[in-house]
């Protein structure tokens, strides 16, 4: 008589949760996988909404990445609409609301994230839109076809795609932030400066040094205005974008133990402090790879790649996720920017001394029409002028390519020596002469020595 199948709970299904039941399933065919999430649907791109909002996809159904059946056929078992509200790692149980406790040989948590809580007045008010889910997306597209002025809250990615989205549509576009410029957790000034040109060029209006103080009403139960340490501001719709802070109620209920961001603290199998419990992506911190520096709430990707590297140690295989370096790329306004580790903001910030090397290139030849210009900014570090960072901006070619490329150069130690002497792809269409990573990395050398 064979053995029962050893039965794997994930709670979440997202990019980790569904890639954590892929991995299992690889590493163990055999394995009862169940997957429970708090929504009508699983694996789906959240980070396409705003897309959709601002009419460059032309339906939220594309951003479905396979129908309920595919789950079913490939042995996933998925319990939509389903709410855990208890885990104990000592009898290896979870509470699922409806069905009770349910045992578990291995456990793999991927309850992703939440906005922050504004903590301001009129925080119940209707007409303030937390971009997440994808049924609720569909509803408030039609709120945002019927919106005359909005305000979007905090310059982070979100908050960035947002801004661009409704200006598409048509709306008075307000952006307030607590920052002197946008995105300014993790980029440089001199790199957001044409993102925010563009969008003024779009009609939107730019509140920065501005501090979010309540969410006024009509007196009907409905946002009319947005107060803000610089007055207010009329609106319809308020896109509430704060930063997003791991959903880890349950496993902190638990006893797992969590770290300096709210993330679960995770080896790199993604294994918590507790016996045969796992977590991937957003609910999970893990180290910078030059500065170790916990980072939590990173990309649809990482997530992905952790949930599988947890699924396939909990179905029993052995794969390792390692120290990340944060490749990063985003649309913004009419521009592109991106980049890898960190810029010159985050370097001051960490009081890691670099040498500076920039550089203004083209995206292809100077002569080939839709050529774009694309600003490159290193650093390295003195002496030995190894690459540790990389900030970006350009018209929208290369840049998600390069910020992958340079990703890699820090991670294996490249110099800007490197960097100079390499080669690089030339063909009108699609390439320049010069690469713009190589004038860059060639500046540098003369400020460098």
């Amino acid at each position: 008589m064979s053995p029962a199948p050893r039965k794997t709970v994930i709670i979440g299904g997202g990019a980790a949760g569904l890639g954590a039941a892929g991995g299992v399933k690889a590493a163990d065919p055999s394995a009862d996988v169940v997957v429970y999430t708090e929504y009508e649907d699983v694996a789906y791109s959240p980070c396409g909404i705003p897309y959709v909002h601002g009419g460059e996809i032309p339906d939220f159904e594309r951003l479905f990445l396979a129908g309920k059946q595919a789950y079913v056929d490939a042995g996933i078992d998925v319990h939509y609409e389903t709410v855990v509200t208890a885990v104990d790692t000592t009898a290896h149980t979870v509470t699922v609301e409806g069905e009770g406790t349910v045992p578990y040989d291995t456990l793999i948590i991927a309850t992703g994230w939440n906005y922050a809580d504004p903590g301001v007045p009129g925080g119940d008010l209707e007409g303030l839109y937390f971009v997440k889910n994808i049924r609720k997306a569909m509803e408030w597209d039609k709120v945002i076809s019927e919106t005359k002025s909005a305000v979007v809250v905090e310059a982070g990615p979100l908050g960035l795609e947002m801004v661009t989205a409704l200006a598409h549509r048509g709306v008075e576009t307000h952006l307030i932030d607590p920052n002197p410029y946008a995105l300014a957790m993790m980029a440089d000034p001199d790199i957001m400066a044409p993102v925010e040109e563009s969008w003024r060029e779009l009609g939107a209006h730019l509140h920065f040094n501005t501090t979010l103080e309540g969410f006024v009403g009509n007196g009907s139960g409905k946002v009319r205005a947005v107060a803000t340490s610089g007055g207010e501001i009329p609106a319809d719709l308020v896109v509430v974008a704060t930063h997003k802070v791991p959903n880890n109620s349950l496993a902190q209920a638990a006893g797992l133990k969590i770290g300096s961001t709210g993330g679960l603290i995770v080896d790199e199998r993604m294994k918590t402090s507790a016996p045969d419990v796992w977590a991937a992506g957003d609910a999970v911190e893990i180290p910078h790879g030059l500065t170790r520096t916990p980072l939590q709430g990173l990309t649809g990707s990482h997530a992905y790649a952790q949930g599988k590297t947890a699924g396939t140690n909990a179905g029993g295989g052995d794969r390792a996720y390692r120290a990340v370096y944060v490749p990063w790329a985003t649309p913004a306004g009419k521009w592109v920017i991106g980049g890898a580790s960190f810029g010159e903001t985050t370097a001051t910030a960490l009081g890691i001394p670099y040498v500076l090397a920039v550089a203004e290139g083209i995206s292809r030849a100077r002569y080939y029409p839709g050529v774009q210009k694309v600003k490159i900014k290193l650093l390295a570090e003195p002496g030995t002028l190894r690459l540790i960072g990389a900030q970006m901006i350009g018209g929208g070619e290369g840049i998600k390519e390069r910020a992958d490329f340079l990703a890699q150069a820090i991670r294996f130690g490249m110099t800007l020596h490197d960097l100079a002497t390499m080669e690089n792809v030339y063909s009108p269409a699609i390439g320049a002469l010069n690469e713009p990573i190589v004038l860059a990395a060639t500046n540098g050398l003369t400020a460098g020595k």
